[in-house]
């Protein structure tokens, strides 16, 4: 399936390796909130490391505004990355000019170097050639391992692909791909897809895809809403994408029995934890109320399908599932996917968070790193940042 090179395919020994990795994760008061960004680069990292490499490691955080940032900076990526090596970590102030060249030429193999974020240039985002050019000159080797941002062509994702002649993936992104990649060309079926969140609109790529390639699209979240009106149900206060009803009409006919909707819903007359809800059945919503998760006959009625598929891929929670009154439907949804013994993909940030907050995540199969660019991959659109590696 994954027809690029990896760093198992080249000789690292003694060579300076620029890792592009996915380190963009929550920083509260200068201390690390969730290293499962981090966790999820290790094997690359280690593996170059004890290959006699010098491994340079650039990243992205947050959206800084083109400049430098002390509150997106990566130094206390830096220092919590020593702590998982248990080794030091250098860190340079700069992701180019004489900061990060003097700190990349002192490297030594079998040592670690984070650059500071490479957004805090504007060329970063323009994938300038001046800047991509920069960043190849500190290393031999180029390995892109930060699917999260595969799908974006920047600076230091395509650019400097280009540019350096051996350019490879490292092992996160070749288990992304894997996965994803699989799931889409050669599903073991039945083949199930969740789809849920607040939008058809980021969506619509995807389902259209997916309507040729799964047995089954079980559809819940603020998209459902869109749907229903589509199909003529006044829908209240509910979130609804008017300028998406056409669309929403169009694969309806298209999904037939293939597109499930839930049958019955959990409403509330406030978006609010402390709001009066009920569960009803699918019809005209009450003047006042709004629809802020799937109901517990649609969970069963879900689980009972992802009970009996081959694979499942979920993106995208079922509900507001920040506010605990409405977040059974998602959880639900976690437990079966959980349960079954299908090949089970989760992608996206919401749907990710809730198979970790209720502690499943060791039943997933394979839990994605990067919300946007499995969505790309969902909808079967090649991604820059792998396009760019060397080919096997």
């Amino acid at each position: 399936m994954f027809s690029k090179k990896t760093i198992r395919d080249i000789d690292v020994n003694g060579k300076k390796v620029f890792v592009r990795v996915d380190f963009n994760v929550p920083i509260k008061d200068g201390k690390v909130g969730d290293d499962t960004r981090i966790r999820a680069a290790l094997p690359t990292i280690q593996y170059l490391l004890e290959h006699g490499a010098a491994v340079i490691l650039a990243s992205h955080l947050g959206r800084p505004k083109g400049g430098p940032d002390p509150k997106y900076s990566l130094k206390p990526v830096a220092d919590y990355l020593a702590g998982l090596l248990g080794k030091p970590v250098a860190f340079a102030e700069d992701c180019i000019g004489p900061a990060a060249k003097a700190a990349a030429a002192a490297l030594k193999p079998g040592s670690v170097l984070v650059l500071e974020n490479t957004r805090f240039h504007a060329e970063e985002e323009k994938n300038d050639p001046e800047m991509a050019k920069q960043l190849a000159a500190l290393a031999d080797i180029y390995v892109n391992d930060a699917f999260g941002t595969a799908h974006r062509a920047h600076a230091s994702t395509e650019g400097i692909a280009r540019i350096l002649p051996v350019a490879v993936a490292g092992f996160l992104m070749e288990k992304e791909i894997q996965y994803l990649g699989q799931a889409i060309a050669n599903p073991k079926r039945p083949f199930v897809a969740i789809l849920g969140g607040a939008k058809i609109s980021d969506k619509i790529g995807v389902i259209r895809n997916l309507l040729e390639k799964a047995d089954a699209i079980l559809i819940g979240g603020g998209m459902a809403n869109t749907f229903f009106k589509a199909q003529g149900y006044p829908v209240a206060d509910s979130l609804v994408e008017d300028e998406a009803l056409e669309t929403a009409k169009e694969m309806l006919a298209k999904g037939g029995n293939k597109l499930r909707l839930p049958f019955d819903v959990v409403i509330a007359n406030a978006f609010d934890a402390a709001a009066e809800s009920k569960v009803m059945q699918v019809g005209p919503i009450p003047e006042g109320w709004r629809i802020l998760d799937i109901g517990p006959e649609t969970v069963k009625a879900y689980s009972k399908v992802i009970a009996g598929a081959g694979t499942v891929v979920w993106n995208g929670p079922m509900g507001v599932f920040e506010l605990p009154k409405f977040a059974e439907g998602t959880f639900g949804i976690a437990h079966a996917v959980a349960a079954s013994k299908a090949i089970s993909v989760v992608g996206g940030g919401d749907s990710v968070a809730a198979i970790q907050q209720s502690g499943l995540a060791d039943k997933i199969t394979h839990i994605s790193t990067g919300g946007g660019a499995s969505l790309e991959m969902l909808e079967g659109l090649e991604l820059p940042g792998v396009a760019a590696l060397n080919d096997r």
